[in-house]
């Protein structure tokens, strides 16, 4: 069999399914079996593969027809121009969560911070951040032991794990210290939302990391409650949230002694980041 029929194979199996990015997926896919890039297949499409490569190849069609997400068959997500170890036990890294990255590293570049992620998952905002802020350090907490050996696994992997430390924790263990900046990509979904979500999130992706309560700010009014005690006075919050939410999470934030500082928007025009300092 030849790596073009492979590819149609594979597309039309996923366009049976439903899945709208199926020739995509199966051009990766392949790439993925075959241990190869992209580009390289397409410049190699009369190539032929053996029967084995066929199978893997297969059944790797038939998890992604399943709707399960390519970043959990892959094992892998680049996010911030870096690749990113990643399961089902932690959320796939997403687009949009870069956008607070970029402003966060904007914003204290050349400084030196002690900064917490909280609810770390892969790691990636925190080990993103880093990455920029060289003379930084930071710890990164989440209550899924699974994710912080996946987050410890990533720190590693890119060269970080001398200024990120992971641990597993719940907030109410965060006490005697004091942080230069909190980070949070908290769960922020309404509960009796999560049903309606994509097939490919709600049915593959960890329900701890998405529910974010009755009114989705469950966790996040925590992490704005606690990030009071432990943040340096001027010390900043930056928090992911949800769409829509950014007029009662601002006003749990003014509440709460916080300063609005900077809001960032998706790629829709929606306010998906608000950052906050702590007044005197």
């Amino acid at each position: 069999m030849e790596i073009l029929e492979l590819i149609n194979f594979g597309s039309q199996k996923l366009k049976e399914s439903n899945i709208y990015t199926y020739r995509i997926d199966s051009e990766i896919l392949l790439a993925k079996t075959l241990n190869k890039k992209r580009e390289e297949l397409l410049i190699n499409l009369n190539k032929k593969v053996t029967p084995k490569i066929v199978g893997k190849f297969t059944k790797l069609i038939a998890r992604r027809a399943l709707n399960e997400p390519i970043a959990y068959i892959l094992k892998e997500k680049e996010f911030w121009s870096k690749n990113f170890y990643v399961d089902k036990n932690t959320l796939i890294p997403r687009p949009e969560t870069e956008l607070m990255v970029e402003k966060v590293v904007n914003i204290f570049k050349k400084k030196y911070i002690n900064m917490l992620d909280i609810g770390t998952g892969t790691g990636c905002i925190l080990l993103s951040i880093l990455s920029e802020l060289k003379k930084s350090r930071g710890i990164g907490i989440d209550i899924s032991q699974k994710a912080i050996q996946i987050a410890i696994k990533n720190s590693i992997k890119h060269k970080l794990n001398e200024r990120a430390k992971f641990c597993k924790k719940s907030l109410t263990e965060v006490y005697d210290c004091k942080f230069d900046l909190i980070v949070s990509n908290p769960p922020y979904i309404n509960k009796n939302d999560i049903k309606n979500l994509d097939d490919d999130i709600k049915k593959f992706e960890p329900k701890l990391a998405l529910d974010g309560g009755n009114d989705g700010l469950d966790v996040i009014k925590k992490v704005i409650y606690k990030s009071r005690s432990i943040l340096k006075i001027n010390g900043m919050l930056a928090l992911e949230i949800g769409n829509e939410q950014y007029k009662r999470v601002s006003k749990i934030l003014i509440s709460n002694n916080f300063k609005i500082r900077f809001l960032v928007k998706d790629y829709k025009d929606n306010v998906r980041c608000v950052l906050s300092t702590l007044r005197t």
